[in-house]
């Protein structure tokens, strides 16, 4: 299927235990990623992120629901999975074997990607240590060398969980690069799944926030930063500043200053209650709250309603 999108899930679930009486990990998750996208897959610890994961590449089974690669059902045809690429865990690597011939062995069990090793072992950064034993790799080396690893094949989707896990600033950086060409250059869809919000906000062009186990916010980056536009508002006295402007805006202080929760088309109104309130305005600019505040926002959210 030519047009199909690259993975859809629609209503997955997972409940551990028997029924009845079991912990359901994972609550009707439905989403769809489109060819070349890299989509972000966030949540805090224990919200079903890596339960989703394993199903999406048949390592355990859904309770419910279904997975379709590419537009075919994965529990009908797990042929599929041979366009996919995923480092989960850090991937599974013989420490007493170089990465290079990790690599190899995987490349001989997989059915091929032989040709590929050299180019890949340069691209993720670690043409130097290749012929080093895995025992001897910090945890940043390995999750290069699984990246690699999950590029072997050539794959059309390539899923990561927590690819930056234990790299400095400098391989962080060249992770993102790395994210972003695979998209870009390659025409490969990411699947991301990551604690770092920083990071997910500059390479990801769509974000799925899970929280206990359900799907409670889906957008663009832009779109989900948006919604949280407010205004910063510096003015004395701050007091007549406040009551004047929270008669028709949320207003929060944040040290001498109030956070308007106004869009930017409304900057004059809220000039306009300033003047005849009285209070003196000495800035007023756009406020937009950046990937990790939005993330903190919606879960304490969902908490709160436990």
């Amino acid at each position: 299927m030519a047009d199909a999108p690259v993975l859809e899930l629609e209503n997955l679930s997972k409940t551990y235990g028997r029924r009845g009486g079991g912990v359901r990990a994972v609550r009707d998750v439905t989403l769809t990623v489109g060819r070349g996208e890299v989509y972000g897959f966030l949540g805090p610890n224990g919200a079903g992120k890596s339960t989703t994961i394993r199903m999406l590449i048949g390592l355990i089974s859904p309770s419910a629901g279904e997975v379709r690669l590419f537009g075919e059902e994965l529990r009908h045809n797990p042929k599929v999975l041979r366009r996919v690429g995923s480092l989960v865990d850090g991937g599974n690597f013989y420490p007493f074997l170089s990465g290079r011939r990790n690599l190899e062995v995987l490349a001989r069990t997989h059915g091929g990607g032989a040709e590929r090793i050299d180019a890949l072992l340069d691209q993720v950064g670690l043409a130097k240590d290749a012929k080093r034993k895995v025992k001897g790799y910090s945890t940043g080396m390995r999750q290069r060398l699984g990246v690699a690893a999950a590029l072997l094949n050539d794959p059309e989707i390539v899923i990561l969980d927590e690819p930056v896990n234990g790299l400095d600033v400098a391989g962080i950086q060249e992770m993102r690069a790395l994210i972003r060409d695979l998209a870009v250059a390659q025409g490969k869809t990411v699947f991301l799944s990551s604690h770092l919000l920083h990071e997910v906000q500059q390479v990801c062009d769509r974000v799925a926030i899970i929280s206990k186990g359900e799907i409670v916010r889906e957008a663009t980056i832009a779109d989900l930063l948006r919604q949280d536009d407010g205004l910063r508002v510096e003015a004395a006295p701050l007091d007549a500043a406040e009551a004047a402007l929270a008669s028709r805006w949320a207003v929060e202080r944040e040290g001498e200053a109030l956070i308007v929760r106004a869009a930017r088309a409304e900057a004059p109104e809220v000039v306009r209650r300033l003047v005849g309130a009285g209070a003196d305005l000495f800035r007023l600019v756009p406020q937009q709250r950046n990937l990790e505040e939005v993330f903190l926002s919606i879960t304490r959210e969902e908490a709160g309603d436990a």
